[in-house]
């Protein structure tokens, strides 16, 4: 059975991203992926029958976490316009409003994608989440025109206080409580604070910090999580 992904070349970051979280599955079952460019990036999923729900299933799952993170980012990047922040704290800013409502996001693009074997992924957005967009607009009208960096820190530690979840953090590189390597960050834009946007993204509410952490990560991380952190032997 084939499978068949694309996305207009503007968006290739996604493509690469789900080329890059999926490859990790299919070498378990025996899927092949072969990736193309030109105006349209696409990705060529041939699967063996007797894996194909499961691995419709996960192509959906990471299409989803990829329309949730990457076109809302892009979608708040164009449209939130935000001042008292500095570059760093504004991107920070925008990790923690996808975070807020990135398992609600990905339920309702699952949910359109899940019975697809030939997904054109920006096709799908502009036709079939306009609901989803209609509410990420609603964010964007609601978001005051100036966001000081005392209001940045209580709305990231209120998205905190119920998250129970715990994420490790080993020499700059990110981990889930089943120690799968978080990659989430890559779908966002720029270099900066990685470590705490990908901590942001995976919703988690403690940390474990082993291995060097960066300047400017630290200081983030310790602002906005403080007690929340557990420093491994050898930190």
């Amino acid at each position: 059975m084939i499978i068949s992904v694309s996305d207009d070349a503007k968006n290739e970051k996604g493509v690469l991203y789900l080329q890059n979280v999926l490859s990790e599955v299919f070498c378990f079952s025996g899927c092949s992926i072969k990736k193309e460019e030109g105006e349209r990036v696409s990705l060529t999923i041939n699967c063996p029958d007797n894996y194909l729900e499961i691995i419709r299933q996960e192509i959906a799952d990471k299409i989803a976490e990829t329309v949730a993170i990457n076109y809302k980012y892009n979608f708040f990047k164009k449209n939130l316009k935000v001042q008292g922040l500095t570059e760093v704290e504004k991107e920070i800013l925008l990790a923690s409003l996808i975070s807020a409502d990135l398992n609600e996001d990905k339920k309702y693009c699952f949910a359109r994608l899940k019975r697809l074997s030939t997904i054109a992924i920006d096709g799908v957005y502009n036709f079939r989440l306009k609901e989803l967009r209609k509410q990420w607009e609603g964010i964007v009208e609601c978001m005051p025109l100036v966001f000081v960096r005392s209001q940045l820190n209580d709305f990231i530690k209120f998205l905190l206080e119920n998250k129970r979840k715990k994420a490790y953090i080993d020499g700059g590189k990110v981990y889930d409580s089943h120690y799968r390597r978080l990659k989430r960050v890559n779908l966002l834009d720029g270099d900066c604070a990685n470590v705490t946007r990908e901590i942001l993204l995976s919703g988690c509410g403690e940390i474990e910090i082993s291995g060097k952490t960066s300047e400017e990560d630290e200081y983030y991380l310790k602002e906005f999580y403080g007690g929340k952190i557990i420093f491994s032997t050898g930190y």
